[in-house]
């Protein structure tokens, strides 16, 4: 599939592609250069850190032993 940079230096990926591989507006990608000059472009996704006050994390963990709710896994990650 051909595709071509514009003036601005951006690549625009077809609809059937990022349809096709759940790629939405912002997602992030890690590019790679391999040898021969071939670009690869791998998605990652990107979980911005947060710090709570101690008064924060008893409520998010009260907030869990209630059951009320799911918290993301990464969150629950940075609690433990």
């Amino acid at each position: 599939m051909l595709v071509q940079i514009d003036q601005r230096g951006s690549l625009n990926l077809p609809v059937k592609i990022r349809k096709s591989l759940g790629l939405e507006k912002g997602s992030s990608f890690e590019l790679e250069i391999i040898d021969g000059g071939d670009i690869v472009l791998h998605p990652v996704e990107i979980h911005r850190t947060i710090r709570l006050s101690e008064q924060g994390l008893d409520k998010l963990k009260e907030a869990r032993q209630s059951g009320i709710g799911k918290l993301p896994d990464w969150l629950l990650n940075q609690m433990n």
